[in-house]
């Protein structure tokens, strides 16, 4: 039992809210000292985990680019750009969002998420186009609502692509039952429900417009 000792670590050192890199460092340190390694080859286990793994440091570095450019002043100027565009409103920046999304999603470019595009820039478009203060509360479901069309388009979006693994667990699934249907019968039954996905995201997106234009 003396070799679970990183999932106690991982778990007091979780919620003591230490830094979490070094609680799993350390926690990886005593799993294997408690099963009788010595430290170079720890050492060796953890440096192969992370050059095999080492893709995720791109992810990571985006995290950091993200942080940068909004510390300078992206979310600003994202804002003061969907601002000089008269026809703009809240509800168009969301539905145009969440096509553009959901379309790409369908193709399987992931270029978008909610660190990288609903935050610093989504995010304070839709709230630039409404031009007036909004209460807290408003703010806040302006802020669902915009996460709420990233996951829209990202969910019913990547179904339609063939190889998308969504669609890849449809198919192993229901071939587990005795069900026997290929990637692109499942890819094609996701169609009318991607569509319909984006008629009921625009009517949440007006329905939220039209509340806002009686608070304001």
């Amino acid at each position: 039992m003396i070799k679970l000792i990183g999932i106690v670590i991982i778990i007091v050192g979780f919620a003591l809210k230490l830094d979490t890199l070094a609680v799993v460092l350390i926690a990886g340190l005593a799993t294997g000292l408690a099963s009788g390694m010595d430290i170079i080859e720890i050492l060796h286990i953890l440096g192969k985990a992370f050059v095999d793994t080492r893709y995720m440091s791109v992810f990571l570095l985006t995290l950091a680019i993200v942080g940068i450019l909004e510390r300078n002043g992206l979310r600003e100027c994202a804002t003061k750009l969907i601002q000089k565009t008269n026809k703009a409103t809240c509800a168009r920046v969301l539905d145009a969002y969440m096509i553009i999304r959901t379309i790409l999603s369908a193709l399987s470019l992931r270029v978008q998420g909610h660190i990288q595009f609903i935050r610093p820039l989504i995010y304070p478009m839709a709230k630039g186009a409404i031009g007036k203060e909004i209460s807290q509360k408003t703010d806040d479901e302006l802020k669902g609502l915009s996460n709420a069309v990233e996951n829209y388009g990202n969910f019913f979006g990547q179904n339609i692509f063939l190889a998308s693994p969504g669609v890849l667990l449809v198919v192993g699934t229901l071939q587990e039952y005795g069900i026997i249907i290929t990637p692109y019968a499942a890819a094609m039954a996701s169609i009318p429900m991607a569509i319909a996905m984006v008629f009921c995201s625009i009517i949440q997106n007006r329905a939220f417009d039209a509340k806002i234009k009686k608070e304001i």
